[in-house]
């Protein structure tokens, strides 16, 4: 979806043009009503046969809804069976929190609802689907970016809520806003944004809270992320308020107790009906008091109900890891919808006929519906071949850009070819030869490290990595690939370019990849078999596979915008590592690993590198011993990086982001910039020796490609995704950091200041729900969860809040599907994901490169382990750069940020100064 920003302007633009469209600061008159200007209805803001909003659906030319219900072509809809389960429309306004609530409505309605975006389906096939087929019972609208007023951010929603008013619809957030919009109501700014923030909420006893306390001092606490607000003095008759809140009632997720005993006495019985409106307008004065604590007009709407639809909207988002009751509030929406189709008497009940489609997301779900209706038996309209359901999935077309597009059923296998791994283990021996920067001198350094890696736990904290690897040229299987992105004027397709490999003799061969490298390295992984009794016993994951890089514009291959800007460096580059070195620092043991093809003699690497390594043990003296680099005054620093960005400029940068989030545009921002300066001559190994020395990391990493011309010296703290061999996914996605103190006192209160800061763990809390939401897409339902959330990990330089998101894979999802559908890591981007890169690459004047993409390894067994390229020199072509920024919030402080932003460059810049200032000192 290209999105556009919508304005109070007839002009608009899309985010190619210009800057990023018109201006959203200009849309919202403060607590003013935005409304459609007139020129707009003669526009056509879609495809033509994909417009959704109509001229009788734009408030303040709305007839009585009432009188439009008459006029409806529609007809009423027959009632479904009533078996155990509830099958769900999500409509996702290209959201980052709509798989949570998809990954929520899984477990509660027994299957998983079926996801369309919100352009996807015309009002034809959705009439189809909805009344023809009777497809679903209920439909859920889930947050997104923008406003209800705009086409392009609302899409068929408004036409859903006016129409479909016979069939039970919940709207969360933006979809809350769409129901009081398309009904007249007035949408304003919010008296502040609140992203990430908890308020108590208290409600009217609605069934929709059934068994669900209310009130500030009670345990309903929910999650908000909003900038926009219902204006509740606009609020039509047909509309009821059901929640609210004190607008000044906000707080951070550590200042929230959730002691308080469940009070259900507020709500109705399980088994109670939708409360009637006549009955709630009779009995019960439904809005609080205007006066509260001598202030008037404090309060906030966070509910509504329709008087005669079956349609309710929150405010708040109920599917927030850190929202109470979130679940008890779907369960609610499912026994809302159970209760309105057994008021149906009707003896001619029609079947439910489309239960497969619910285990599938659309288009998969949309092309096998399609399939499903034209091959109905017409006779009695309940029939279906089961054969055919799963033709048309298998069949389903896939493009291999959009991030729905992930079931992995329908690509075709290649050929596969049978590797076996052999393997020793030295137990006992890294200690003996001065630990792992010994063994990586001693097998790669005699040549600088060229054509080699080392994925490092440089940590002294062993629980944050246990394992290390290291590897290099030399193996019949070793080969190298190098792909750089075209030019978007030389290629149709926005996510195609170049590859470059070159094998173990040197040969190269060039291609042109139109679907881009990750649908490549795919087919590559896909055409690698193994026998899992070759690997068992190794306690570790990675035994040989495709090492390397991703860079960050590589997001043109996962659902993303097209790319702004060129990197000059490679967008991604691997090794096929044949030949690998394991340390296990917990242990102390070194294995020695060797692939080879079924047929393929094995080579003497694991004998000959158990000798050299028996060799170093004896040895007495270490070959190689620590380079002491003299002490550099700042005299003697006479050239240093130089930002891309001014102060002034990053300031109003973070400024303007401010304005988007604001405006609604996105809930957080992550603005990098880069620093940059001109190296000849220097040794990237030896840099990257003296980073690990000052700056240990657990996901740190050296990487040389000679061919390339690249090097990358990482000290990362940060995991973005690991698949281990029993199918689990995990992300740690780092938010807040904070420097180390001066003194043992000092640095403890920085720690503890961190962990009670508001404004990070609102920053940390966004990126915790955008990675359950980018997992729920690749996981089976119900197994998204959080161990840790908002831990505070200490590192030499800096105190991180971290969190860790774990689910269990879909059997038919591939490994690269799983990266796909969560790449670039959230933490790098800000949420949602897809408006914010949007906004991002506006705001950004050059390509991030490979930095905020990820280093690690596709295992030829199926596993997976990356990082976040942060905290990293990149070197190309005698240019050194550090990538640097941070999250903007609503709460950030503009030279704060700036500062932050310094923060994170500080260690890695430190290191290459000293490094290039000692080096030059030497010579």
């Amino acid at each position: 979806m290209n999105f556009s920003l919508c304005s109070t302007s007839s002009e608009l633009a899309c985010p190619s043009d210009c800057v990023m469209r018109s201006p959203v600061a200009n849309r919202f008159l403060s607590r003013e009503p935005v409304r459609f200007d007139e020129t707009w209805k003669k526009r056509k803001y879609f495809n033509t046969k994909k417009v959704f909003a109509s001229t009788h659906i734009v408030p303040g030319h709305l007839e009585d809804s009432s009188s439009i219900a008459k006029k409806s072509l529609l007809p009423r809809r027959e009632p479904v069976e009533r078996l155990g389960f509830v099958r769900t429309l999500l409509i996702d306004n290209y959201d980052s929190y709509t798989f949570n609530i998809y990954q929520a409505l899984s477990t509660i309605n027994g299957v998983p609802p079926v996801v369309i975006r919100n352009d996807e389906w015309t009002w034809e096939e959705a009439y189809r689907y909805l009344y023809e087929d009777a497809a679903f019972d209920n439909i859920v609208i889930s947050p997104g970016p923008g406003s209800p007023m705009c086409p392009a951010d609302i899409g068929i929603c408004l036409r859903l809520l006016l129409e479909c008013r016979d069939i039970p619809i919940l709207g969360v957030c933006l979809g809350h806003q769409a129901l009081g919009y398309v009904h007249g109501a007035h949408v304003v700014h919010a008296p502040e944004p609140v992203h990430g923030r908890l308020s108590g909420i208290e409600h009217d006893g609605n069934i929709l809270f059934s068994d669900i306390p209310s009130g500030r001092n009670s345990d309903f606490k929910v999650v908000r992320y909003h900038s926009l607000i219902i204006d509740k003095e606009s609020l039509p008759k047909e509309l009821i308020p059901i929640a609210w809140t004190v607008y000044d009632d906000t707080g951070s997720f550590s200042e929230k107790k959730f002691s308080t005993p469940v009070n259900t006495s507020l709500s109705p019985s399980r088994n109670a009906s939708v409360i009637s409106v006549p009955e709630t307008l009779e009995n019960q004065s439904y809005w609080p008091s205007p006066h509260v604590d001598g202030k008037q007009d404090r309060h906030i709407l966070m509910g509504i109900m329709h008087s005669t639809f079956p349609h309710y909207g929150l405010q708040f988002h109920p599917e927030s890891i850190a929202t109470t009751y979130g679940s008890q509030i779907f369960k609610n929406f499912k026994d809302v919808t159970v209760d309105y189709w057994s008021r149906y008497k009707s003896p001619s009940l029609r079947r439910r006929m489309i239960n497969e489609t619910a285990n599938m997301q659309v288009p998969s779900a949309c092309q096998l519906l399609k399939e499903l209706s034209r091959t109905r038996n017409t006779g009695n309209g309940s029939s279906y071949n089961n054969n055919n359901s799963s033709n048309s999935l298998s069949t389903a077309k896939k493009n291999g850009v959009d991030v729905f597009n992930l079931v992995d059923l329908a690509y075709a296998k290649p050929d596969t070819k049978l590797l076996r791994l052999k393997w020793k283990k030295l137990e006992r021996l890294v200690h003996k030869v001065g630990g792992a920067r010994n063994i990586f001198m001693e097998l790669y350094g005699k040549n600088r490290g060229n054509d080699a890696f080392w994925l490092d736990t440089s940590s002294s904290d062993k629980a944050r990595g246990r394992f290390s690897f290291m590897g290099g040229k030399g193996g019949s299987l070793w080969k190298q690939l190098t792909f750089s992105l075209s030019d978007q004027s030389e290629i149709t397709s926005k996510h195609g370019g170049h590859l470059l490999i070159e094998d173990a003799h040197g040969s190269t061969e060039k291609r042109f990849l139109e679907e881009g490298f990750l649908d490549f390295l795919r087919k590559e992984l896909s055409s690698l078999s193994y026998e899992e009794k070759d690997f068992k016993g190794l306690p570790f994951d990675f035994c040989g596979g495709y090492v390397g890089c991703i860079g960050y514009d590589i997001k043109v291959e996962c659902g993303m915008p097209i790319n702004r800007h060129k990197s000059k460096a490679p967008d991604a580059c691997f090794f096929l590592a044949d030949n690998v070195i394991a340390i296990d620092h917990q242990l102390d043991d070194v294995y020695v690993l060797s692939l080879h093809e079924l047929d393929t003699a094995e080579t003497s690497f694991l004998n000959d590198t158990e000798e050299k390594l028996i060799t170093m043990s004896v040895s007495p003296t270490r070959k190689w011993k620590d380079q002491t680099l003299p002490a550099i005054d700042s005299s003697q620093r006479k050239a240093s990086f130089v930002p891309d960005k001014s102060r002034e400029q990053y300031i109003n940068d973070v400024e303007r982001c401010m304005q988007y989030i604001k405006d609604g545009e996105s809930y957080e921002l992550c603005l990098t910039t880069q620093n940059r300066w001109r190296i000849e001559n220097t040794d990237p190994l030896g840099l990257y020796l003296h980073l690990r020395e000052k700056n240990p990391a657990p996901y740190a990493a050296f990487l040389n490609f000679s061919n390339a011309n690249l090097s990358l010296c990482c000290s990362s703290p940060e995991r973005f995704l690991l698949l281990d061999r029993n199918g689990m996914l995990e992300a740690k996605p780092i938010k807040g950091t904070i420097a180390r103190g001066s003194t043992p006192e000092e640095d403890e209160l920085l720690k503890f200041e961190l962990k009670l800061s508001e404004k990070n763990q609102a920053e940390n809390l966004m990126i915790v729900d955008l990675l359950r939401n980018d997992l729920g897409r690749v996981c089976e339902p119900g197994s998204v969860h959080v161990p840790n959330l908002m831990d505070v990990e200490t590192y030499t330089t800096v105190h991180t809040m971290v969190s860790t998101v774990r689910g269990l894979k879909k059997t038919d999802i591939s490994p690269v599907e799983c990266v796909r559908a969560a790449f670039p890591g959230g933490s790098m981007t800000g949420a949602p994901k897809l408006r914010s890169v949007e906004i991002l690459d506006s705001l950004e004047n050059c390509s991030r490169g490979l930095y905020s993409g990820s280093i690690g390894y596709f295992s030829y067994n199926g596993t997976f382990d990356l990082n976040i390229v942060i905290r990293t020199v990149v070197i190309h072509e005698d240019e050194a750069s550090i990538g640097a920024g941070g999250a903007i919030v609503a709460l950030s402080n503009p030279e704060d940020e700036f500062e932050e932003m310094i923060l994170k460059t500080r260690a890695p810049a430190n290191a290459v100064i000293e490094f290039c200032s000692g080096s030059s000192e030497r010579h």
